[in-house]
């Protein structure tokens, strides 16, 4: 599919009426500023400001932007400017400064929607799944620390009590931080977010939020709102909110799960969903779900690289590490029912699959394209993921293991980016100059913390030699 042939996958064209109207409703809520907020590469908000009686002219693409300026968004100095065009479907009026609406946003380059950037590529997938008649569901699992920023830039758990061992689900630990997580749920809810539950999670300072599904590309949007509005709820405490994947060696990391299904679009049903009796295999899938979780497995080494995108992201991605005991995170490109030693699960009641390996610092724009494009393969192609993985596979023996033809995932950023590369889907669906571009950075940044020397080669070595 060429992409410059899809002017549809800009945000929905709205006449100068519609918009002039949008307008005047956030001037009546008190609205003075718009804020359209496309990412990087990393799925860092970059964007202007304009004031709502410019509404119309941003609408229109015109707040222009030198690329070379940020990341992965591949132009050089001699480029011409891309133009960003907010969603005016997906308003978020900021809960802190009600003065400024937040607007997701789409870039163009000479008014065709621009192919380097991760919203627009999700938005192309999309429409490759519409083709075969499918919509694509999304819930991510949102885990984060609150922690406190010690002068000497160190970070620590704020609550002195907050050091059971074992703190998940305590509720003494998240009665120390209900100022914050009130709050945060509470604007999760005015949202329409649908927050269903919330809780201290497996380690000290850290917390996790779920709230209901959307679209996938609502739920992207709102995952990129979420950790700008944690950080800010924090910073109003003094503390600092961080989805960091991996801030303590001994203490587990932050997971953002992908939670996935298909949809027919005529009927809105959930094709995935069968009950488990139903089943042959018993998890509550049907066989288009099985071949999604196929397409999955057979290019999870190359997805790793999008779900888990920092050499932070590996620390995590561990059996066990410096913690006493294991950590929750995959390491095994497998699948299972609600056995968490899969990277791939299918919780309780089935109808979805869960993709664990993706962590905090995840662009979810692109590990949801790139996952897409994976599970649809396995549906068009039938790709069967072979038995389900049932028991706890951080103690099979490496024999074991390679006797049921379980693959580890990526132990290294370099290794999922090698992954990557070889991946021939991830140039099919991304284009050569956007999967360049991730290599580029990934590349970059793996090459950096090399250079770098750490505390503990000071430490090990300073006196060993």
């Amino acid at each position: 599919m060429d992409i410059k042939t899809k002017e549809h996958l800009l945000p929905k064209d709205k006449s100068d009426d519609e918009i002039l109207a949008i307008q005047k409703d956030l001037k009546n809520k008190g609205v003075r500023y718009c804020m359209g907020a496309y990412v990087d590469i990393h799925g860092i908000p970059k964007g202007k400001v304009v004031p709502i009686d410019h509404l119309l002219h941003m609408a229109h693409g015109s707040e222009l932007y030198t690329g070379y300026a940020l990341d992965g968004l591949g132009q050089k100095p001699n480029d011409d400017e891309i133009a960003s065009i907010p969603d005016l479907d997906h308003i978020i009026q900021l809960p802190w400064e009600p003065k400024i609406a937040w607007m997701p946003a789409d870039n163009t380059f000479k008014g065709v929607p621009y192919k380097l950037n991760t919203r627009v590529a999700l938005k192309q997938q999309l429409e490759a799944a519409a083709e075969l008649g499918f919509g694509f569901n999304l819930g991510i699992e949102c885990e984060i620390f609150l922690l406190k920023k010690n002068e000497d830039g160190s970070l620590s758990v704020p609550c002195a009590d907050d050091k059971l061992t074992k703190p998940c689900y305590d509720l003494r630990g998240f009665m120390d931080n209900f100022t914050w997580l009130d709050r945060m749920a509470e604007t999760m809810n005015d949202l329409g977010w649908d927050i269903y539950s919330f809780d201290h999670e497996d380690a000290n300072g850290q917390f996790e939020f779920d709230f209901n599904y959307a679209d996938a590309l609502t739920m992207c949007d709102r995952f990129i709102f979420f950790r700008e509005l944690a950080k800010r709820y924090a910073a109003d405490e003094g503390l600092l909110a961080t989805m960091m994947p991996k801030p303590f060696k001994d203490k587990t990391g932050n997971g953002a799960h992908f939670n996935m299904s298909l949809f027919d679009l005529a009927s809105g049903d959930n094709v995935f969903e069968c009950t488990p009796k139903d089943d042959p295999r018993g998890l509550g899938l049907t066989q288009i779900g099985y071949y999604f979780i196929g397409g999955i497995l057979k290019h999870g080494r190359a997805l790793c690289a999008a779900f888990a995108p920092t050499v932070n992201s590996y620390k995590r991605l561990v059996r066990q590490g410096a913690m006493s005991y294991f950590t929750w995170a995959p390491v095994f490109n497998s699948y299972g029912s609600n056995n968490r030693t899969n990277s791939v699960r299918v919780p309780m009641g089935g109808g979805r699959c869960e993709s664990r390996n993706a962590d905090g610092a995840v662009n979810p724009y692109l590990a949801a394209t790139l996952a897409l494009a994976a599970g649809l393969e396995g549906v068009r192609e039938k790709i069967d993921p072979g038995d389900s993985q049932e028991d706890n596979l951080y103690e099979l023996s490496d024999e074991e293991r390679m006797e049921r033809g379980i693959e580890f995932l990526p132990q290294t950023l370099a290794e999922a980016v090698t992954a990557f590369a070889e991946d021939e889907l991830v140039e099919t669906v991304l284009g050569k100059e956007l999967k360049q571009e991730f290599i580029r950075y990934k590349t970059q940044e793996w090459e950096e913390y090399h250079q770098g020397v750490s505390a503990w080669e000071v430490e090990r070595y300073s006196h060993m030699f």
